[in-house]
C-alpha cells in the first residue's frame, strides 16, 4: 500500500493519528483511506479516549487531496466507489465520540479540505495553503465540502469551489475555516493548550457536546433546543455535574474567604 496510518496513544487518552504519504503530500490513495477508516473505528473502542490530533508527515501537507493519479484512471463505474470511500473518511471523523484536532501543517486540498472541515478544531501554521481545486480538474467539490457554507458563509464557499483558487492561512482564519494561526514553532504548544483545556473538562460532558453539535447541523431550531434539553437530562445520569458543580462552590467560597 502507498502510504501508512501512523497511531500513537498516550497516557492521557490522547490519540495522535499521522497519514504517511509524504511523497505526494499525504493524498488519499483507497487502499489508505480504508485503513483510515479502519483505524479510527479502532480508537472508538479504546475506553478511555479523550482526544484526537490528526495531522500529514513531514512539513509539506496536511493532506494534499486525493490521489490523482487514481483518479485519473477511473470510470463512471468506479467514481461511486472512491469517493464514497473520501465521504467516509469524514465521516468517521465526525462519528468518532471525541473532538478531533486537525494540526495543519501545510498543503490542506480538495479531499484533504474536506477530512479538514469534518474536523471539530482546526490549528495551522502560517504558512498553510488551502483549496478546492477541483473545478480545474473537471470535477465538482463533492462530500464534506458541504459543510463549508457552515464554517465559512455560502459566499465565500462559492468563491472557494467555482474559481478552485488556492489561498494563505490568513485568509482561513479571517474566513472561519480554521481558529487559529500560529508560526509552526508554536504548533505544539497550542496544540497542548487546546488538549489541556479539553482534558480538563468532564469526559462525558464533552462526549455530549460534540454528538449535540452534531445534531444541530441537521436539526431545525426547535428540535435543535429539544435535542438540548434531552442532552442536558443525560449529563445527569453520571455523578460529574453534582461532583463539579460541587468543586466550583467550594473553590468559589474559598476566593471570597481569600
Amino acid at each position: 500500500m502507498a502510504g501508512t496510518i501512523e497511531v500513537q496513544i498516550d497516557p492521557r487518552g490522547v490519540a495522535r493519528v499521522t497519514i504517511s504519504h509524504e511523497a505526494k503530500l499525504n493524498t488519499l490513495n483507497s487502499d489508505l483511506m480504508t485503513s483510515f477508516v479502519s483505524t479510527l473505528n479502532e480508537l472508538e473502542e479504546i475506553p478511555h479516549l479523550r482526544a484526537v490530533v490528526l495531522t500529514g508527515a513531514g512539513s509539506r501537507a496536511f493532506i494534499g487531496g486525493a490521489d490523482i493519479d487514481e483518479m485519473a484512471g477511473l470510470t463512471g463505474a468506479t467514481a461511486r466507489d472512491f469517493i464514497t470511500r473520501v465521504h467516509r473518511c469524514c465521516e468517521v471523523i465526525r462519528d468518532l465520540p471525541v473532538p478531533v484536532i486537525a494540526r495543519i501543517n501545510g498543503w490542506t486540498l480538495g479531499a484533504g479540505l474536506e477530512v479538514a472541515a469534518a474536523c471539530d478544531l482546526r490549528i495551522a501554521v502560517e504558512d498553510a495553503r488551502f483549496g478546492m481545486p477541483e473545478v480545474k480538474l473537471g470535477i465538482p467539490s463533492v462530500v464534506e465540502a458541504a459543510l463549508l457554507p457552515g464554517l465559512v458563509g455560502w459566499g465565500r464557499t462559492r468563491e472557494m469551489l467555482l474559481l478552485g483558487e488556492t489561498f494563505g492561512a490568513s485568509e482561513a482564519l479571517t474566513w472561519g475555516l480554521v481558529e487559529r494561526v500560529v508560526p509552526v514553532t508554536d504548533l505544539e504548544g497550542a496544540i497542548e493548550t487546546w488538549l489541556t483545556a479539553l482534558l480538563s473538562a468532564e469526559p462525558k460532558a464533552v462526549t455530549l457536546q460534540k454528538a449535540l453539535i452534531r445534531k444541530w447541523e441537521d436539526l431545525p431550531m426547535k428540535a435543535a433546543i429539544s435535542a438540548g434539553i434531552d442532552a442536558f437530562e443525560a449529563a445527569w445520569t453520571t455523578e460529574a455535574p453534582g461532583r463539579e458543580m460541587a468543586r466550583f462552590q467550594r473553590e468559589r467560597a474559598e476566593r471570597r474567604k481569600a
